[in-house]
């Protein structure tokens, strides 16, 4: 299952700022749910950035859980503002 998640960054003034929150974006995805995640289009903007997130999983009902709990997490990260989601079986 996967999910696609567009942000806007608030306080990024520059591709190093945007990166730097990125970064930690990620690392804490990871390390909280145990999934694939990676910056997708568009990279040289740096207010804007998405995220692909993937996860494998025996049930769809699970897999539905971490992927919600990885946009709750990215919501309520002060520094970005969740754009756009969207969820998808792969």
């Amino acid at each position: 299952m996967g999910c696609y998640l567009e942000l806007h960054l608030l306080e990024s003034n520059s591709l190093k700022d945007k990166r730097r929150v990125l970064k930690s974006l990620k690392d804490r995805i990871r390390n909280s749910f145990n999934v694939a995640v990676a910056e997708v289009d568009p990279t040289d903007l740096w207010q804007s950035a998405s995220l692909g997130v993937v996860t494998v999983s025996n049930g769809v009902r699970h897999a539905n859980g971490i992927l919600t709990k990885v946009v709750n997490l990215v919501e309520k990260d002060v520094r970005v503002e969740l754009v756009n989601c969207d969820m998808e079986v792969l």
